[in-house]
Parts: structure tokens; C-alpha cells; sequence
């Protein structure tokens, strides 16, 4: 494995840390509220795989890091800007096919990525990525087909669907959009370059798309600057208050 700057390994390691967990929160917010009990159940289930997932990347990131932060320490302590998530995540659930719609757009960029983390030159994060990509495959194959069935499913459903891909659409491409941290997670074997997940990924969503009856929108990527510490969205801060508010009220605290 080619050397690698420390510093730039422990942002990769929270910009996948970051997106499972702030989308794990997103999707436990439908616990209770689904508007069926399969479906809360499923969704409380697919929380807890991402939160699951976050805890091994986050805690991986604070070995690295070597301050003795712990991954409950990064997820809960860290201020809105210090996250590195991708904008996709943080939107709001809205309605249910608009949450449905934000899980499938990013669960066949994760798969696509994890599977390639499977292959990574660092021995930890391969190991992660092979435990997580068994839960991702279970996600994309079931948000795919939630997809489907609402897409071409009655007149209602299908503008919902269509609405929320419209909406959603625009935040994809900051998914395939490489920094220097990006480059040098490239260069020494730890993780793809980003630009060669774009075809599966593609061929991926436009088979589900089109069994959907959905129309991809006209235009390119628009929002950039999540996974950046920047341009992050009103919609974070406002995730972060209600997620961290135990531990900000009560620091320290324990059971």
C-alpha cells in the first residue's frame, strides 16, 4: 500500500461515516410514522444498519486521527460544518416516496462504492466495506423495487415518484466528484476514483428508472460542497440539534 497523508485518510474515513450516519438518522425519523407497519420496520432496520456501519467508519477515523476521539465523540460532538456527508443525505424525508427515492439514488452509489472498497490496499477498511456491502446489497434491492412499484403504480404515486426524482436528481452528481482527497485515496489503492463508479451506477438507476416509468431530468449536477465542509444545507443543522442535543445538554453523561 503507497504511503498516505494521515490527515487526508481520516477525512475519507468521516465522509463515509458522515453519510451513513446522517442519513441513518433521516430514515429513523419514519419510526412510528410509516405509513405501514412493514414498512416501519424495514426502515427502523435500515437506521440501524447505517448506524451500525458509522460506528466502524468513525471509529476507525478517530484511531487514525490519534486524539483519542471516539466515534460517539465524532458523531456527536463535531458542529454542522465539520461534517463531510454528501448534500443527498441530508435532505428531508418529505413524503414517503421522496425518502424511498433519496435511499435508492444513494444505496446504488454505496453499493457500487463498497464494493470497490472491498478491494481497498487498507486491510481495515476492505474488512468494513465486506461487512457492510452484505446489509447495502439488501438496501438497494429493496429501495429499487419500492421505486418500481410506486413509479408504475397509480397516477398518484408515479407524479410523487416523479417529483421526488426531480427534486433529488440534482444532488447525484456531488456523489462522482473528486478533491485531492478523493485523488490520494485513489493513488495509494484505499479507495476508487470516484468517476469510475459513474457507469454501474448509471446502468444501475436507469434500469430501475425506466421499469418505474420515471424520466431522469434534463441537466447536469447543480450542488456541490457537502462532503467539503461547505454549502452545507439549512436542513443539517437543524438534523444536528435534534441529534445531538443529549449529549450537548448533558456532556459527559453515561449510563
Amino acid at each position: 500500500m503507497a504511503s498516505v497523508d494521515q490527515t487526508q485518510l481520516f477525512e475519507f474515513l468521516c465522509r463515509m461515516g458522515d453519510n451513513t450516519l446522517v442519513l441513518g438518522h433521516r430514515v429513523s425519523e419514519w419510526c412510528g410514522h410509516a405509513p405501514v407497519l412493514e414498512e416501519d420496520i424495514a426502515l427502523a432496520n435500515t437506521a440501524l444498519d447505517l448506524i451500525g456501519q458509522t460506528q466502524m467508519w468513525l471509529g476507525y477515523a478517530g484511531d487514525v486521527e490519534g486524539k483519542g476521539r471516539t466515534a460517539d465523540d465524532l458523531a456527536m460532538l463535531r458542529d454542522v460544518w465539520d461534517f463531510r456527508n454528501v448534500l443527498l443525505v441530508e435532505q428531508p424525508n418529505g413524503d414517503f416516496g421522496q425518502t424511498m427515492m433519496r435511499q435508492f439514488l444513494f444505496d446504488a452509489w454505496h453499493l457500487a462504492m463498497l464494493k470497490a472498497l472491498t478491494a481497498s490496499s487498507n486491510e481495515q477498511i476492505a474488512a468494513i466495506a465486506a461487512k457492510s456491502v452484505k446489509e447495502v446489497q439488501y438496501h438497494v434491492e429493496r429501495s429499487g423495487d419500492t421505486v418500481i412499484g410506486l413509479g408504475d403504480g397509480t397516477s398518484e404515486s408515479h407524479k410523487r415518484m416523479q417529483d421526488a426524482l426531480n427534486l433529488l436528481w440534482p444532488y447525484v452528481g456531488e456523489m462522482f466528484v473528486a478533491d485531492a482527497v478523493d485523488d490520494a485515496m485513489a493513488q495509494a489503492g484505499i479507495a476508487p476514483d470516484l468517476a469510475s463508479l459513474r457507469a454501474e451506477f448509471d446502468a444501475h438507476v436507469g434500469g430501475v428508472l425506466a421499469e418505474a416509468t420515471l424520466t431522469i431530468p434534463d441537466g447536469k449536477f447543480t450542488h456541490k460542497g457537502g462532503k467539503s465542509g461547505f454549502q452545507h444545507s439549512e436542513h443539517l443543522g437543524h438534523l444536528l440539534t435534534q441529534m445531538q442535543w443529549l449529549q450537548r445538554a448533558y456532556p459527559g453523561a453515561t449510563w
